[in-house]
């Protein structure tokens, strides 16, 4: 990154920081420093390695958290497994809204670590957040201050979450009428949505823009395409066929998502939504025009994704599984 790039990035996030001294008193920098120093290298660490075995763990920390601080509150609540016979609720996971989610069981092994090293300190939250963060650097994302002291919730909220989380075939403007709940304002959001940048779409998901005929909002070459890697209207859900969010830099987050939705090539319904709406295609012509600047919105979106109505010292636990509740 240039000089004047990385003096723009810094300038942003400072602004950001300052924004919310006011607004998130009881999370801070460095949370742990006194408590368990060791806990964020830790947590670092364990990304890197995972990343370097399994490339896609990277995206399934930044989606991991998008789906837990969009319910409610960013306190781990999606990674509680509580039975029902046990009188509890089922897992989130049980949501359709879940479809997809992987690697979960990550956030228990870095758990397990740190529980070793300074037992009932560090909650599974944090760690989510944490290793979202570390994620986004490693797939070309900007590093960031994170604030930690969350803790983790009592309780699943697996019959509300498609009250919270958007569905990909939803309106725009519910879309960001959602975010705006949670206090991301259209230009967030749009930044948001730049994770889409990485990874793949499931065919399930892609299948009502193909069939019976392809939506005409799509570029036909790659609607013909996007037809060559989902030749089935009716798809398994189980059966492993996707097709990349990002044909030219499939693993790396930058602004090549916005470039294919000024090109029409976006893949999810919501996605290409924002190239026709007056509200947030300025937005995306704008970090469709320059990378630097949609890294550092999307570094302050994730940071207030991350600060979504956290539970601090007067509520939840610190779980010693994250899976389930204390006993």
């Amino acid at each position: 990154m240039s000089p004047v790039g990385s003096k723009f990035a810094f300038l942003l996030l400072s602004e950001l920081l300052l924004f919310n001294l006011g607004k998130s008193h009881q999370l801070i920098v460095n949370y742990y420093n006194e408590t368990c120093p060791r806990a964020e290298h830790i947590i670092k660490q364990q990304v890197f390695s995972l990343y370097k075995k399994h490339g896609n763990s990277a995206i399934s920390w930044i989606r991991n958290l998008f789906h837990d601080c969009m319910v409610k509150s960013c306190d781990a609540s999606l990674l509680l497994e509580i039975k029902e016979e046990e009188g509890g609720t089922v897992s989130e996971m049980k949501s359709s809204r879940s479809f997809g989610i992987r690697n979960l069981k990550y956030v228990n092994q870095i758990k397990q670590l740190l529980e070793n090293e300074c037992p009932d300190t560090v909650s599974c939250a944090d760690i989510m957040a944490l290793a979202a963060r570390d994620a986004i650097v490693l797939i070309g994302g900007l590093e960031m201050e994170m604030k930690t002291g969350r803790r983790d919730s009592r309780e699943s909220y697996e019959g509300v979450v498609e009250e919270f989380i958007p569905n990909h075939n939803d309106s725009l403007s519910l879309v960001l009428s959602r975010f705006q709940d949670i206090g991301i304002d259209a230009q967030a959001t749009v930044a948001l949505l730049g994770a889409h940048s990485v990874g793949r779409v499931h065919c399930v998901n892609l299948v009502n823009r193909l069939y019976p005929t392809v939506d005409p909002t799509l570029d036909p070459d790659h609607g013909e395409y996007l037809k060559r890697r989902c030749p089935s209207p009716n798809p398994d859900p189980k059966a492993v066929l996707y097709a990349r969010n990002d044909l030219e830099t499939p693993m790396v987050l930058d602004n090549n998502y916005y470039k294919n939705v000024l090109g029409q090539k976006a893949l999810l319904l919501v996605d290409q939504q924002l190239g026709f709406s007056p509200i947030t295609l300025p937005y995306v012509q704008q970090m469709a025009s320059n990378n630097t600047y949609f890294l550092a919105q999307f570094a302050m979106a994730v940071l207030l994704l991350s600060e979504n109505a956290p539970l601090t010292d007067g509520g939840g636990e610190i779980r010693k599984d994250c899976r389930r509740v204390n006993k």
